[in-house]
């Protein structure tokens, strides 16, 4: 059991206050949209008039209290049915952090929306039922946010008062949660014990568990590392449009290619190529909104790119250091959680929709199906059904400029679209099982 003791900095003066994306998941019922709610609350995060129709609804349904789960449940059919079914995205901020919080579905068949809030989370934070325990849809998160490279967990043990606030239960739990999150290759997720319904250990410390000394939930949110070093990627730059200008007043012709860095740092002058055609060139300018010629962008800002060379760039190529670039290839194995309800199978034709580019795809093989129970990779599936996470091979109709996962999110995601109807079928990250979780397994 991770345990730390309590903690509370203070910002440094004059310091902008950094931003963390977190989402939240768990299984249904364990309290997610209450959790949410709370921290909004807490944190004085709420506008007067939204609680005031929260407690509006909440007297109509006979409670004793707010229910604060509907600050975040704001679907008709979610206020109906009392459950989380869409993403619900929250923005807020305390004097040292600004937050985008995703509070995503528990229902197994939402598992695509969880796919979706934890993609580009600097943490995860998965709710457990302290009277239920793990569940195979806890596995099922935990795992989710590991291939997806979340760098930070949370284990936020709820309901802790409906169990007494029984330090054993908590700590099993938070034991059990460490030991799955470390096999996978989440080393240090730290363990909370909280109340979403009373506030116990989420914004203020609980009176009820002084056998708890480690830090609130904000307060762990408040001081996590999450800060990438752009400096420290190598420039991958999608290019979004090519955007062009007659010349007028004896000045050159404006063409200039837009888009916005996912990873890492250019400069005027860099040396450059633009792949797959593997063309060579120099950054002779950057632009920003309002700026012309700035000395260097970084991710994840939105620039013009102007090259010294004439080239034939377009939508979809990437341009890249030529010191360090990405792999071209027509073939990709991937690891993937698959989103539809219709199975994935080999032979399936689909199309392939990585960073600005489309290309059309085949799948070559299945190659295997990860068991969320052992962590087992079962070799060469049949099929991967609606949520299952495992390994494929791919073929594409044109080459790809792409990145291992493991070492940059933005080049090395993509998704599986249905060509007939463009529906989502599959989230796919570049590298092996064995690079994600197998490895880990017993």
């Amino acid at each position: 059991m991770t345990i730390h003791h309590r903690i509370s900095p203070a910002a440094a003066p004059g310091a902008e206050a950094s931003l963390l994306r977190l989402a939240t998941a768990g299984s249904v019922d364990d309290g997610k949209s209450t959790l949410v709610g709370r921290l909004l609350h807490d944190c004085q995060a709420v506008l007067a008039d939204q609680l005031a129709a929260v407690e509006r609804v909440s007297r109509e349904r006979g409670l004793p209290a707010a229910d604060l789960a509907l600050l975040t449940d704001g679907l008709r059919a979610e206020r109906e049915q009392g459950i989380t079914i869409d993403v619900a995205y929250r923005y807020f901020a305390t004097a040292r952090r600004r937050f985008i919080l995703a509070d995503t579905p528990g229902h197994v068949q939402y598992t695509r929306n969880m796919v979706t809030g934890a993609s580009t989370a600097d943490l995860a934070v998965v709710l457990v039922d302290a009277r239920n325990g793990v569940t195979e849809q806890t596995r099922r998160h935990i795992a989710v946010a590991a291939l997806l490279r979340v760098p930070h967990m949370v284990v936020a043990v709820n309901k802790m008062d409906l169990v007494g606030h029984d330090e054993s239960v908590f700590a099993a739990i938070a034991d059990e949660c460490t030991a799955y999150a470390a096999r996978l290759g989440v080393p240090g997720a730290v363990s909370i014990p909280i109340s979403a319904l009373h506030g116990d250990n989420v914004v203020d410390p609980s009176a009820s568990m002084d056998w708890y000394c480690g830090p609130t939930l904000l307060e762990h949110l408040e001081v996590v590392d999450a800060d990438e070093e752009p400096f420290g990627f190598a420039a991958r730059f999608p290019v979004q449009y090519v955007l062009r200008a007659q010349a007028s007043g004896g000045f050159r012709d404006y063409r200039g290619y837009a888009g916005r860095l996912a990873s890492g740092v250019l400069r005027r002058g860099d040396r450059v190529v633009v792949l797959p055609s593997g063309q060579h060139s120099s950054i002779a300018a950057i632009d920003r909104l309002g700026e012309r010629d700035v000395d260097l962008a970084f991710a994840p800002q939105s620039v013009t790119l102007r090259l010294a060379d004439d080239l034939d760039v377009s939508r979809g190529d990437v341009v890249a250091p030529s010191a360090s670039p990405p792999r071209v290839t027509r073939e990709l194995t991937a690891t993937v959680c698959h989103l539809a309800d219709r199975p994935l199978r080999a032979g399936d034709r689909v199309l392939l929709r990585q960073g600005t580019s489309s290309v059309r795809a085949i799948v070559h093989s299945l190659d295997a199906r990860l068991d969320l129970q052992s962590l087992a990779a079962d070799p060469s599936p049949p099929s991967l059904s609606a949520n299952e996470i495992g390994q494929l091979t791919l073929r594409t109709a044109a080459p790809l400029a792409v990145d291992d996962y493991r070492f940059n999110r933005g080049t090395g995601s993509f998704l599986l679209v249905d060509e007939a109807d463009g529906a989502t079928l599959t989230a796919g990250m570049v590298g092996t099982l064995d690079g994600g979780v197998a490895d880990h397994a017993d």
